[in-house]
């Protein structure tokens, strides 16, 4: 027995039990009240059938119900004769209201499930457009549309995506990819390339076993998606359509977002690289003329100077030579560091033997020794690179004697999970419109123009911290000055190995 004989009996089934409860319900009200109301409970059985089943079922139900009514209630009652004007005229009022409650019922009836279909296919669309609103790369795009595809369709989804070197297939697992020179393949392609739909009912190539989607965003096709067709399915087929220009606009949107990071990343390499060359042009440029002059002097007139001026020139030359190796040194650990993922030789290291030596260093360009430094004794280790983090205190120190003329304190204390780094300052403290942007590349504040520097040291400093994970904060000092604090998070060190085992 085949599915549609199947469905048949019990359609027919159906209307027989309808008409034979509405029977059994007017044999039971038969003695009470009148051939209308009976009627009435057989319209109303044709009124279920006809909303619960279909419009053949209740047509069928009709006739059945006109047939009970005039054989069991109708006199003469067990044959189908009608002797009475009124019964006849019962009768066919019954036949034409159970018809046309059954047409009005079945619209209904559609009507609702329509309904519901558009419904569930708009949800079907929300939930594709939620998805593909938080994807930002291609192959992730596609492959969130081809789940949501296969959930609606109930089928594997092919997407074809035009890209710079030919048509990229993107297959769903379910089905192998189409080679080139297949129909799948070729259809695919004159898909995208044409920007029109295929396949059965979109009038262009309607031989075709499936459909093909143009995946069209604005005036650009992008590619071109292909799904099994069903026969008189054009809801589903616009339906699909409709999820194809989803997709599309989701992969415009990745291609615009993709093409607007490359060009604020190369717009920002440039910006770097013209600033780089205006402070190489200038902070570099003016020490060397110093250097260059002094040597030039020591050569020429050496020996009409004085032991005092030789000195000094001397001292000229050590200063700036100490002062280009320091912009040197910053500048490229700046081209380094600004890089998407630095590397670091990263260690477990003792804050007491970093600070020692920077103050080491520090102190030979400072004859007054003005630093003074707080550091307490077992301090845990931190992982870090050695020479970096020297250079980032280094940077620091040095900016706070540049712009104080009284001491300098540099702090290190040690909390909970953190290790805190101040380098305090008595100078003229950062100005409110200055702190968002003092830790930015080759920027220097308008107020002080007036002491040398290439605005590199602070940037520098910022970008060590971020590398170690840490952060770099500017604040301001109680009673003036400023603070510039260096945070780090602390990590359980390895247990030192016990070496009194050892024979």
């Amino acid at each position: 027995m085949t599915s549609t004989t199947r469905h048949l009996l019990l359609q027919l089934a159906a209307s027989w039990t309808a008409v034979a409860g509405a029977t059994l319900a007017a044999f039971l009200l038969d003695a009470y009240v009148s051939l209308s109301v009976l009627a009435m409970l057989y319209l109303t059985a044709v009124l279920v059938v006809s909303y619960w089943v279909s419009f053949a079922a209740s047509t069928v139900t009709a006739v059945l119900a006109v047939l009970a009514l005039n054989f069991f209630f109708v006199s003469p009652r067990g044959a189908f004769t009608v002797h009475a004007t009124d019964n006849l005229l019962t009768l066919a009022a019954l036949l034409g209201v159970s018809l046309l409650v059954s047409t009005l019922s079945t619209r209904l009836r559609n009507a609702a499930q329509m309904a519901q279909e558009r419904e569930r296919r708009a949800r079907d669309l929300q939930r594709l457009a939620s998805d593909l609103a938080n994807l930002d790369e291609a192959a992730l795009i596609v492959q969130a549309a081809q789940r949501s595809l296969h959930d609606v369709m109930q089928v594997p989804i092919l997407v074809a995506l035009v890209g710079p070197t030919g048509m990229a297939i993107h297959a769903d697992p379910r089905q192998p990819t189409p080679q080139p020179g297949t129909e799948v393949r070729d259809a695919l392609e004159h898909c995208a390339r044409e920007g029109q739909p295929l396949g059965p009912g979109s009038g262009r190539w309607n031989e075709l076993p499936d459909w093909y989607f143009p995946l069209c965003a604005g005036r650009q096709c992008l590619g071109a998606l292909t799904l099994p067709a069903r026969n008189h399915a054009d809801e589903l087929r616009r339906h699909a359509q409709a999820m194809a220009d989803l997709l599309a606009g989701a992969l415009q949107r990745a291609h615009h977002a993709a093409a607007a990071v490359q060009a604020r990343s190369e717009s920002q390499l440039q910006q770097q690289r013209n600033a780089l060359l205006a402070a190489v042009s200038h902070d570099f440029r003016t020490p060397l003329a110093s250097i260059i002059g002094a040597v030039s002097a020591l050569q020429t007139q050496h020996d009409k100077l004085g032991e005092a001026n030789r000195i000094q020139l001397l001292s000229l030359i050590d200063g700036e030579a100490q002062h280009l190796a320091a912009m040197t040194e910053n500048t490229l650990q700046w081209a380094r560091l600004s890089g998407q993922r630095p590397a670091l030789h990263a260690d477990w290291e003792s804050m007491e033997e970093i600070v020692g030596s920077v103050l080491t260093r520090v102190r030979r360009r400072d004859p007054l020794r003005r630093v003074r430094a707080a550091v307490p004794v077992q301090l845990p280790l931190v992982r870090a690179d050695a020479v970096l983090l020297g250079q980032l205190l280094e940077n620091l120190i040095d900016n706070a004697l540049k712009y104080s003329q009284g001491p300098v304190e540099l702090a290190v204390q040690a909390g909970a999970g953190t290790l805190r780094v101040d380098v305090l300052d008595r100078g003229p403290g950062i100005a409110p419109e200055d702190v968002p942007r003092i830790f930015e590349t080759f920027y220097r504040s308008p107020r002080t123009r007036s002491v040398r520097g290439a605005g590199l040291g602070l940037a520098v400093g910022r970008a060590i911290a971020d590398a170690h994970g840490g952060t770099l904060e500017a604040l301001p000092r109680a009673g003036g000055g400023s603070v510039l604090r260096l945070t780090l998070a602390l990590h359980d060190a390895p247990a030192a190995p016990d070496e009194g085992g050892a024979a």
